[in-house]
This record gives C-alpha cells, structure tokens and sequence, in this order.
C-alpha cells in the first residue's frame, strides 16, 4: 500500500519560493509507469494540477504554472519535491501529492498540507 505525506513550511511570503516533499513509502518512485504529481486547491475553488514527474524522471508541468515550477526527486530517499517561485496570495491553496497510475488516474493521495502567502 503506498502512502504519501507532504511536508514544508505553512507560511511563505510574497514573491518567495514555495518548496514542499512528499515523502513515498510502501513503493518506488522510479517503479516503472508510475506518475508522481502535484495538485492544489485554493480556497472555495477547484482542483488544479501542478505538474509530475515520471518513474524515470521526466517531468510536465501544467502550462498555467510552468514558468514558475518545478518537480524534482531523490531517488535514494524516495522523495518529490515541488518548488513553486515567486509566490502570490493566488498560490494561498491545499497542496497534494498524488501518485498517477499508467491510465492517469490518480489512484494515491496524500493528506495534504495547507500554505498560506503572506505579503
């Protein structure tokens, strides 16, 4: 059974990086054809994917976000890391690690841990 937890810090000011983990147990991040993804959910709105990284370690980011983004791993701890720069208030969101399976679905999810940006 995998299990993921993210963790970082809950506050983070204007124009800052955003760095968060997620830690995976129970499963290989580079287990072939698994995804490894990020999603948030700002207050009152919908869910909105952030970007993933592959088993091998490919990544995609959503369009929105790419100039801001990015999605790194430690394969030796079994970690993904989501780094999201020059942060607004608009980037106040609940922010989840999932992992996708091979048909995209995402079939794992952790907790998630809330961040707010400060001015």
């Amino acid at each position: 059974q995998v299990q993921l937890q993210e963790s970082g810090p809950g506050l983070v000011k204007t124009s800052q990086t955003l760095s968060l983990t997620c830690t995976v147990s129970g499963g290989s991040i580079t287990t072939n054809s698994h995804f490894w993804s990020w999603i948030r959910q700002p207050p009152g709105k919908e869910l909105e994917w952030i970007g993933y990284i592959s088993y091998s370690g490919t990544t995609y980011y959503n369009p929105s976000l790419k100039s801001r983004t990015s999605i790194s791993r430690d394969t030796s701890k079994n970690h993904v890391f989501l780094q999201l720069s020059s942060v607004t208030p608009e980037d106040d969101a609940l922010y989840y690690c999932t992992k996708m399976s091979s048909t995209w679905s995402h079939d794992y999810w952790g907790q998630g841990t809330q961040v707010t940006v400060s001015s």
